[in-house]
């Protein structure tokens, strides 16, 4: 029996101090603005609003899709912000990933897709979001997540994060692990849209010597 209690005292510890994070975390970005000022929520709209999406989407997957169709039913309009990030050597081009999102919701005129480079505060100010939306899939995700949401707090402190955690089918799903996938043959049924199928696939029958590297 005691065994049993400390086995549980073991586990039951990391989890409190997950979910103590989380919910100080979610304090801070979304109510601690109230609390210290109450005209706070009266003049705060954002909800209704626009949000920017960012990622480097290399490529977009199914998650990324679901992510986007979930935050239209609480934003009224999504901006998808692709990272042009010079320091890393992505699979698809920056206009190539653009081009194909832009394909993926030729049909929605609530969402727009652009590409940018530099702070992410400044391009969401430019875009006059004051919401910046972001999936949280896993807890490993957390600390990362925690720390950029803090630091684009600082950056603008009117602008707001906002977590959005993905449906159980794309919980486990990432560009990198479709890319793997892709890579060494597998199927890639239900995790990437059709037509981002049929890139990823030319890209590397086209080119046999691109690695993930």
């Amino acid at each position: 029996m005691r065994s049993e209690r400390a086995t549980i005292q073991k586990i039951s510890l990391p989890l409190s101090l997950f979910l103590f994070a989380f919910f100080s975390l979610t304090k801070i970005l979304l109510f601690d603005n109230y609390i210290d000022n109450p005209s706070y929520a009266a003049n705060c709209d954002f909800m209704n609003k626009k949000a920017v999406y960012p990622g480097s989407f290399d490529p977009i997957t199914n998650g990324h899709v679901d992510i986007i169709h979930r935050g239209l039913k609480v934003f009224d309009q999504i901006v998808v912000a692709v990272l042009e990030n010079p320091k890393k050597k992505p699979l698809f081009t920056t206009k190539e990933r653009v081009d194909m999102i832009k394909s993926i919701f030729r049909d929605m005129k609530h969402v727009e897709i652009h590409s940018f480079h530099g702070l992410l505060v400044d391009f969401a100010k430019n875009m006059q979001a004051r919401v910046i939306m972001r999936g949280l899939r896993a807890i490993s995700d957390f600390e990362y997540e925690f720390q950029m949401a803090l630091m684009n707090r600082k950056l603008n402190p009117e602008i707001e994060t906002f977590f959005m955690t993905p449906s159980v089918n794309y919980s486990f799903l990432s560009s990198n692990l479709v890319k793997e996938v892709s890579l060494l043959g597998g199927s890639l049924e239900g995790l990437i849209p059709e037509e981002v199928e049929e890139k990823i696939r030319e890209k590397f029958r086209n080119d046999p010597n691109v690695t993930l590297i």
